[in-house]
């Protein structure tokens, strides 16, 4: 989901929820709804902000590498 299409979205579901108010549908069946969305629907918020941030400033800098520098199995000589 783009940032940009965000107020889309909202708009989009607050027009879905008040036309099912007006056909009839309990709000204590549109509150269920709401309760079984927000779950992935905050996963996917969350998950978009972790996205986009692999310039690897988050590796420290002048120290090799410890996980691809370390020998595998016993030691030949």
């Amino acid at each position: 989901m783009k940032n940009q299409n965000a107020p889309l979205y909202a708009v989009a579901a607050a027009i879905l929820v008040v036309g099912l108010a007006f056909a009839g549908v309990p709000v204590t069946t549109l509150l269920i709804g709401l309760a079984v969305l927000v779950c992935p629907l905050a996963m996917l918020f969350m998950m978009s902000g972790m996205r986009g941030n692999h310039d690897g400033s988050d590796r420290q800098t002048g120290r090799p590498d410890d996980k691809n520098n370390q020998p595998h199995g016993p030691a030949r000589r």
